[in-house]
């Protein structure tokens, strides 16, 4: 949408202006979307598969993407954006837990990290597809913007059926007593003709935790609240989400165009430097990725990237109080959009992949698709719509005062939260991540988790209800 609102003929078709509650609107209505999607992810993957939610999510995507290049008026483009909004928030939280499930515990970093890797791709080629699209005038004018929303139904169409090939993830096979595939897909993922001996020890792990947290667990999504290292574990999931959000790499990705026109920087060499800057990130990202997040591990990338980002974005505010848009300097402009590519690099070395690798790995099995469902539509969904909804009125009103928003959260609340809270899991199965959190490993049960003490509680619970 960063070039789709910054069309000419897009903006005159519906009547609007950048820096509008309209604009506003156009996005967040995606994120309000998303928060509900996501939510619904987590009855889905329970009910249906990881898999099938997948695939479930690529339909709704197409259906999204065909709304709103055909729509005729607003009301129509704002029901696509919500039925697209709703298809990526189910995606957002079912492809890092199925990635998370099936990937070996030494390279889970790498292979959930892909999922922030295409996303950086999506974002290089729906910008330099909106960059090219912007050149149509006259009375093709309308392909400015019809084509690049139009366009979202491929890759969609694509992972509806892709995903066709995929096997189901070991862990819900099992979970649903399917034992023998479960062994056979693990087989497949894993097996390198002389590691038999830690494939079977990785599916007794996997069958004794998901045989204890059976025998004491009741369904629903009261039970993350109910016991305390689950809600503990659920919090770390919802933070890491917020605290992403609270970068402001995802102001930054929308609204780029108003902030290069506060630097001086207007037209179609605004398209130019909006496409380079969504080249950069993704680049940054596949370094980490390859050959860092799964030897520095979670923890430290999130504190230095958060201080990082917060000195970026105190000279991003610097720069930008001392430039006249109107008349701008050349050499200050152009420190301007550094310390926004700034932003974006670190994003991609930090927040960008480990936000969903450390959320897909904190959650306990019975948990782990409400648990992420709940966390990708709160932490990530929700917070993203109230910024999408207020950044262009904020950018407009505030200016360069706003930056200062997302520094005063990032030392006020990220740094020691993740510093004094977060656990360090590289490396480790998702079964040994259980004991960091001080749940069993295996099947040793703690009192707390009885499940007649938990029936119980919420029969009284439900009584006191009523």
């Amino acid at each position: 949408m960063t070039d789709v609102i910054a069309s000419p003929n897009f903006l005159e078709y519906f009547d609007t202006s950048s820096g509008t509650p309209i604009i506003g609107a156009i996005n967040s209505t995606f994120s309000g979307g998303a928060v509900f999607g996501a939510l619904m992810g987590g009855l889905t993957m329970d009910r249906f598969g990881r898999r099938k939610t997948i695939m479930i999510g690529a339909m709704i995507a197409v259906l999204g993407a065909i709304l709103q290049s055909a729509a005729q008026n607003l009301a129509m483009i704002l029901v696509g954006r919500i039925i697209a909004g709703w298809a990526v928030g189910l995606l957002s939280m079912s492809v890092p837990v199925y990635q998370s499930e099936c990937a070996h515990p030494k390279i889970r970093g790498l292979i959930v990290g892909l999922s922030q890797q295409m996303i950086g791709v999506g974002f290089i080629v729906s910008t330099w597809i909106g960059y090219g699209s912007a050149h149509a005038e006259g009375d093709i004018g309308q392909f400015q913007w019809r084509f690049p929303l139009a366009f979202q139904a491929l890759p969609a169409l694509i992972l509806v059926c892709g995903i066709m090939f995929f096997p189901e993830s070991p862990r819900h096979l099992m979970e649903k007593d399917n034992e023998e595939e479960a062994m056979r897909v693990l087989r497949k993922l894993h097996f390198n003709g002389s590691n038999d001996d830690w494939i079977q020890q990785e599916f007794q792990d996997i069958k004794s935790t998901i045989a204890a947290e059976k025998a004491v667990t009741v369904p629903g999504w009261r039970i993350m609240f109910t016991v305390p290292q689950w809600r503990t574990r659920l919090m770390h999931g919802v933070a890491v989400q917020v605290f992403t959000q609270f970068t402001g790499i995802n102001v930054i990705g929308y609204y780029q165009h108003q902030m290069y026109n506060a630097l001086g920087i207007t037209g179609n060499r605004a398209l130019l430097v909006a496409g380079i800057y969504n080249c950069v990130g993704p680049l940054a990202n596949l370094f980490f990725i390859i050959f860092m997040i799964d030897r520095v591990g979670r923890r430290q990338p999130l504190i230095w990237g958060t201080v990082a980002i917060a000195v970026a974005l105190i000279c991003e505010a610097a720069i930008n109080s001392q430039i006249d848009p109107q008349n701008p300097q050349h050499g200050l402009s152009i420190g301007g959009v550094f310390f926004l590519f700034c932003v974006t690099v670190i994003f991609s070395l930090s927040w960008g992949p480990v936000s969903w690798v450390y959320m897909s790995e904190v959650m306990p099995m019975q948990i782990r698709a409400r648990g992420n469902a709940f966390a990708t539509g709160i932490g990530n969904w929700l917070v993203s719509t109230f910024w999408a909804q207020v950044s262009p009125m904020a950018l407009k009103e505030l200016s360069w005062k706003f930056y200062f928003l997302f520094v005063a959260w990032d030392i006020v609340v990220t740094i020691p939260v993740v510093f004094f809270f977060f656990k360090e899991t590289k490396q480790l199965s998702l079964e040994e991540i259980d004991g960091l959190f001080g749940d069993r490993p295996t099947a040793a049960l703690p009192d707390d988790l009885k499940k007649d003490d938990l029936v119980n509680s919420e029969h009284v619970a439900i009584g006191k209800e009523a």
